[in-house]
């Protein structure tokens, strides 16, 4: 059941390890389907190590549909996620460092400081109190902080990035990366600069138009501002 889709997961899995976004058997991920059922990566397993059938199949309540795998110990999290944002079909849950070390500035949020940060993320990413791993809190604080963009930082712990597909989750997650490590680099030689909310603007409507199956750029989203 869902082999294409669990093997997506497992993918994006492999993805998040080549970029440095994980060690090991580190975050997690959900996928809502369309008829509804859940599929969540399992627990403690190398991505590499995995087959569709490792992915565990539930229902919305966390009752396991097809798997015999113990289902990833943030499943209760990723659940209330997309129990109460129906928007959002795809969760990427990382330890990614650099994105992580932003949270250690005492900023409320991520503000945005480079393009590939607006285009995915869509505004400023917001950072919110810490919680622990494996509780239900990670969901319940991205939801209350989360707004319009389109990923989280967790203080002291990690990503929750989302989106209504696991490309777009992943995208957003590694983006987000790049622009820790240029945040934290410009810091570090007394530096801090942001782009204006125009800017911001325009580089989301962009993005709406990459990839092989969208229309060519508007002449007027890509004119100086």
């Amino acid at each position: 059941m869902f082999t294409e889709q669990k093997q997506e997961i497992i993918d994006a899995g492999i993805a998040l390890d080549r970029y440095g976004l994980i060690s090991l058997s580190g975050g997690m991920m959900g996928y809502r389907m369309e008829s509804g059922e859940i599929l969540v990566s399992p627990s403690g397993m190398k991505y590499d190590h995995m087959v569709p059938d490792d992915v565990v199949v539930m229902d919305l309540d966390g009752n396991v549909i097809e798997g015999d795998r113990k289902p990833s110990s943030d499943t209760d999290a990723v659940l209330y996620i997309f129990k109460h944002r129906s928007d959002i079909n795809a969760v990427i849950h990382t330890h990614q460092p650099y994105a992580t070390a932003v949270s250690l500035l005492g900023d409320d949020a991520f503000r945005v400081n480079v393009t590939t940060l607006g285009n995915v993320a869509g505004t400023h990413v917001p950072i919110t109190p810490f919680s622990s791993a494996g509780s239900v809190e990670m969901g319940i604080d991205t939801v209350k902080y989360i707004g319009e963009a389109n990923a989280v930082i967790l203080a002291h712990h990690g990503v929750m990035a989302v989106g209504p597909s696991m490309k777009k989750a992943l995208y957003t997650a590694v983006y987000m990366e790049d622009a820790a490590k240029t945040e934290l680099a410009a810091r570090a030689i007394g530096v801090k600069s942001f782009m204006t909310e125009e800017q911001v603007k325009q580089s989301a409507d962009v993005f709406k138009y990459y990839g092989q199956d969208t229309a060519k750029i508007p002449r007027e989203l890509t004119e100086r501002i």
